[in-house]
């Protein structure tokens, strides 16, 4: 019997427990404390231990990771009136919340309510958010509330997770009443869920709107910052509309506020973006008017802008500009002007780019080699890339996934099957990914080589990989076979991968 005095053990469904079953639970928690029918129990050895005995086992219990032991012994306890181990509560309620089962978090955290336990800030967060990823933002409003009733005030992270929750369902509306009503109630104005309101309100109401709330929102205590306007200015001008940003900016005038060199950036990062190159050019001789120039960051935007335009030349003349201005660049900066060059095909330079910067405070790092080599490699220059790998190597930099899968697309450009197929098991063995098309590549390539041998290697290592072969490619080892002169073997193997249902059945 799963049943003690008609309570199942495994009634685990719990959506809207802290909306309709708080007095239920106080009820069950205080009643069933005498048990009938032990022997025909499974939680019978619970039921006759004493609380410390049951909070020893609970403990080894979470300790294993018994999640569901763990559960219904709480369970057991709850019903015999017996305190579980409040920071064991804790565990399984963040375990549960890890493992999705947010219904089970919430039971056990209302035993532990229920028995005099306070869970923390970070553990009710944590449910609230399990709550609002399941949707449910009736309990997590009502957990919210409940928080305080315990002794644990929401914090930022609460109201944050709330107010995108009620966004995610459209109720904007909503949304800005809920934290009106919570400063009004005594929650402090947090800079930073007053910043999310409003960035939120403007991405899904438009700037007006956003403006209109940031203005009500004084009335309770929140006031904007340039942080808050910064939010805004990204996210008009991310969506192209740069009238609203202008409305923004001027909003932030008239509280006489002046935009930061965040502000400068975050635009410039996007008229650049949309190639607005005369606005970009206005912006920066602002910034140098009102003594504010630019930044490291300002100009690794700008160069990034421009490379990605493919405006080659303006970068390496703002590279200068940079340079003459004392802006001391950074790796970031070299990265990018490397990553263009290679893009161009002005591989000599680059290579030369990055000899300089050995023994800098620039050094070259393992994203600065991956840059050049993949350059080297889809020009096809495999011989300068591969002595660019081993000095690499040589310096102490190890390779990764970027790394060996660009080396391999050079050999295979290249036709360099057999230098493909050396490098492949080397990712093999240090557990890099390969995408099946380099495989089916190597592969391919080996048959109309006729180097069955390598090709069956290159398979090998492919479904090693868990990487599936298709059909092409156990055909174009069946035509290799048959045109090696082994006629009846190629249709001996034919046959088999029909019978073994890789290969429908079809005339070679």
């Amino acid at each position: 019997m799963d049943r003690v005095n008609g309570v199942d053990h495994e009634d685990w469904n719990f959506e809207g427990y802290y909306v309709s079953e708080r007095r239920e639970s106080r009820e069950l928690v205080d009643s069933n404390k005498s048990v009938n029918s032990l022997t025909l129990s499974p939680d019978g050895a619970f039921i006759r231990n004493d609380e410390m005995t049951n909070n020893h086992i609970l403990q080894k219990f979470c300790t294993q990771g018994r999640l569901m032991a763990a559960a219904k012994l709480i369970d057991v306890m709850a019903r015999k009136s017996q305190i579980p181990h409040f920071h064991s509560c804790t565990n399984l309620i963040r375990g549960f919340i890890k493992n999705g089962q947010v219904d089970k978090a919430c039971k056990i955290m209302n035993i532990m309510v229920m028995s005099g336990g306070v869970p923390d800030t970070i553990t009710y967060n944590m449910v609230v958010g399990g709550l609002c990823k399941r949707g449910n933002l009736q309990s997590a409003v009502a957990l919210v509330e409940d928080m305080s009733l315990s002794g644990c005030s929401p914090d930022a992270i609460t109201y944050n997770t709330i107010i995108r929750c009620i966004f995610d369902k459209g109720n904007f509306n909503q949304a800005v009443n809920f934290w009106r009503d919570q400063l009004r109630k005594g929650c402090p104005p947090y800079l930073v869920t007053y910043t999310v309101l409003i960035e939120l309100v403007c991405r899904y109401c438009g700037a007006t709107r956003a403006l209109e709330v940031l203005e009500d929102m004084t009335m309770e205590g929140c006031y904007p910052d340039i942080i808050t306007y910064n939010s805004l200015v990204s996210s008009t001008s991310k969506q192209g509309k740069y009238e609203d940003t202008a409305l923004v900016i001027f909003n932030l005038l008239s509280h006489g506020m002046q935009p930061n060199v965040v502000t400068y950036n975050t635009l410039i990062h996007s008229l650049s973006s949309h190639g607005y190159w005369d606005e970009v050019d206005d912006i920066l001789k602002i910034m140098n008017e009102i003594s504010s120039p630019p930044t490291l960051i300002t100009y690794n935007i700008l160069l990034n802008g421009l490379c990605k335009s493919g405006l080659l030349d303006r970068a390496i003349s703002l590279y200068s500009t940079m340079v003459s201005e004392n802006c001391s660049p950074d790796i970031i900066t070299y990265n990018t002007l490397l990553s263009a060059l290679c893009k161009e095909g002005f591989m000599d330079e680059g290579i030369r780019l990055l000899n300089l910067l050995v023994g800098t405070k620039c050094s070259p790092g393992l994203v600065t080699y991956n840059i050049v080599i993949d350059g080297l490699a889809r020009m096809g220059s495999t011989e300068s890339a591969k002595e660019l790998y081993g000095e690499m190597i040589e310096r102490g930099i190890v390779p990764d996934e970027i790394t060996h899968t660009s080396l391999a697309w050079g050999f295979c450009r290249a036709d360099q099957l057999e230098e493909a197929v050396e490098l492949l098991k080397e990712m093999y063995k240090k557990e890099h990914k390969v995408k099946n098309t380099a495989y089916r590549y190597v592969i391919l390539g080996l048959c109309k080589q006729r180097k069955l041998d390598i090709a069956i290697q290159a398979l090998d290592l492919m479904v090693k990989s868990q990487c599936k072969p298709d059909e092409r490619i156990y055909y174009a080892l069946i035509k290799a076979v048959a045109d090696g002169g082994m006629v009846k073997e190629a249709n001996d193997l034919h046959q088999k991968l029909i019978k073994w249902k890789i290969l429908r059945k079809e005339i070679i």
